[in-house]
């Protein structure tokens, strides 16, 4: 038999992002209804058992458990409901401009939910080596780095002896240095780029400290093993191309993967919510709401962030413009926002002219004293300095409303002083 439940906000996903949302619609008011495929809550916080979560969000230092504890009492306590252990299967949007959304679970089979808007705070999942095509044999002992996190942190089993760790995103150094805590020798980590992917403050305490080598501009050319992974090649690149008559052997037999993540937008593709390909997630206004009216985005399944807090601020500012939305609050005019040189993206990518608007980037280069321009329409309205720019670490600004005064063309450009090879 066919379940049915209403709400005025559906929150997809209880991680850090669907809490905080979740949380700020109870507290208005509406009926929110936090909506996740884990059993828990907590998402992803639930295997970081390392600290440096919470600075911003809490102002204190937890760990990811005690995090994604936090904000689950947030919502609690705000009011909302939960849905867990149900996959959202579908999104549909009817008539009169309102939702139905279907969900699947162990526990009650099949359930309709209505909604009057809808948050999108499903995250980001990480990208595997079928995303990187490396040859070689398919033998066990390749993991992502999130799913040797879980399999360390919450099975209380080691994924192998010894492991060379592909990318040097921050999960991946995380665990370089988790894997060393361990007992499990950690060879190398290879990085595709001249430069580390995740966050400084993670190479100096994950890797510098521990002596971890580092190999930049390199890449993992060929795997070898019949049952468990024997060993993998690690050639040197020039323009992107591996010189393999220089490549090298390490012995391992375990290979995590930490090469990226991807916002998880298969339910709003479908549901025609239009993505932006520089960030793999959804297009927005400053409202954060989608080419979808009624959906909302916020959080890692927008864009891919540097900062848990950052996800939890993000998505309260959706569910906060998801109320005003139900309220009424349609703004009639809106400008477009352009990612100029240097810049990878600038999320918005419209602009509500007369309203405050934190904009977020991501920078394509590493320097040490830069300047950040927007210009409305090509006059510049706007100018501020930098320290320390990286590309594994985001960036913000936060534009008065007096200077976005009409709904013009906002574009926004990095320029550095000195470009720095970190």
């Amino acid at each position: 038999m066919i379940q049915h439940r209403t709400c005025d906000v559906a929150v997809i996903g209880a991680g850090a992002a669907g809490l905080a949302a979740a949380a700020e619609c109870a507290r208005s008011g509406l009926a929110a209804l936090a909506i996740d495929r884990e059993e828990s809550a907590g998402g992803i916080l639930r295997q970081c058992i390392h600290n440096g979560f919470g600075l911003r969000y809490f102002k204190e230092e937890l760990t990811g458990p005690e995090y994604a504890h936090r904000v689950e009492l947030l919502a609690k306590e705000a009011g909302a409901e939960f849905a867990l252990g149900h996959t959202v299967s579908s999104i549909e949007r009817r008539e009169d401009s309102t939702f139905t959304l279907t969900t699947l679970s162990a526990a009650d089979g099949v359930t309709r939910i209505d909604a009057r808007a809808v948050i999108l705070a499903m995250g980001c999942r990480e990208r595997n080596r079928g995303n990187l095509a490396i040859p070689g044999t398919r033998p066990a002992g390749i993991f992502t780095a999130g799913s040797a996190q879980k399999l360390l942190n919450m099975e209380g089993m080691l994924p192998g002896h010894s492991a060379v760790i592909v990318g040097s995103g921050d999960i991946g150094l995380i665990m370089a240095r988790r894997l060393r805590w361990s007992g499990v020798e950690v060879k190398a980590v290879v990085e595709i780029m001249p430069t580390p992917s995740g966050l400084p403050r993670n190479v100096a305490q994950c890797l510098e400290d521990f002596h971890i080598p580092l190999y930049l501009e390199h890449s993992v050319v060929g795997i070898h093993g019949r049952e468990r992974v024997e060993s993998v090649d690690v050639a040197p690149l020039r323009d992107g191309v591996p010189l393999l008559e220089q490549q090298f052997r390490i012995d391992c037999d375990t290979l995590l993967f930490s090469v990226g993540l991807l916002p998880e937008n298969e339910l709003a593709v479908p549901l025609g919510v239009a993505i932006n390909p520089a960030t793999g997630g959804a297009i927005v206004d400053a409202d954060f709401q989608t080419s979808v009216p009624g959906v909302f985005a916020g959080g890692n399944v927008l864009h891919v962030h540097d900062l848990v807090d950052f996800v939890s601020l993000e998505a309260t500012a959706a569910a906060r413009a998801a109320v005003r939305y139900l309220a009424g609050d349609r703004p009639a005019e809106r400008g477009t926002v352009t990612a100029g040189a240097n810049l990878k993206y600038a999320i918005p990518n419209y602009f509500t002219p007369r309203r405050d608007t934190r904009f977020f980037f991501r920078p394509l280069l590493c320097c040490e004293e830069a300047e950040l321009e927007a210009t409305l329409d090509g006059e510049v309205i706007w100018k501020r300095c930098y320290r320390s720019i990286r590309p594994a670490e985001m960036m913000t600004a936060d534009i008065p409303g007096t200077l976005l005064s009409a709904p013009g063309a906002l574009r926004f450009r990095l320029t550095c002083k000195e470009e720095q090879s970190c």
